[in-house]
């Protein structure tokens, strides 16, 4: 197993584990940093943290949950040393691949979801993270709650009522 040998130091086992994981826990600090370069950071310090814990880890969720919820704890820790920022991230939409059909179609589709990206950020956090970690990551609702420190039912609502607003802010 994957664990153990990251438990027993294997570099390799390590290594796995940060690049199956980076992007959702980036995902997940910067929804509530909102800043790229202090998201980077907090990642960084939540991998350090979950290796160093790694002992303790017992399984009882998924090791991805409990990497979201330490890098949540993180995110939210270094918000608190170093206050809060008003400006938002800016989420690049990407670029339109080769092989879809219909160019101009896809420019509507880009410009559609970077709104949506835009608006998402203005959510309260519980919301934010909820949409992003169910849409970005396929997350469960009992591992979003885990990762939020909320309950399956909150996580569920929160999700929901995020949905709900940014529908609404769409139109």
């Amino acid at each position: 197993m994957l664990i153990e040998r990251a438990r027993s130091g294997d570099d390799t086992a390590l290594d796995l584990l940060v690049r199956r994981h980076h992007a959702s826990a980036y995902r997940v600090a910067l929804s509530i940093t909102r800043r790229d370069d202090v998201a980077q950071d907090v990642v960084q310090d939540a991998f350090i943290k979950a290796f160093g814990a790694l002992g303790g880890f017992r399984g009882d969720a998924s090791f991805r949950t409990w990497m979201m919820t330490i890098t949540a704890n993180e995110a939210r820790a270094t918000l608190r040393k170093r206050g809060r920022w008003s400006e938002s991230a800016i989420d690049d939409v990407g670029p339109i691949a080769a092989d879809e059909p219909d160019p101009a179609e896809q420019a509507v589709s880009g410009h559609e979801s970077a709104r949506a990206r835009t608006l998402l950020e203005t959510l309260p956090e519980k919301q934010r993270l909820s949409v992003s970690l169910r849409i970005d990551d396929g997350l469960s609702f009992r591992e979003i709650g885990e990762a939020i420190g909320s309950s399956e039912g909150a996580a569920r609502v929160n999700y929901f009522h995020g949905i709900r607003r940014l529908r609404e802010l769409m139109e």
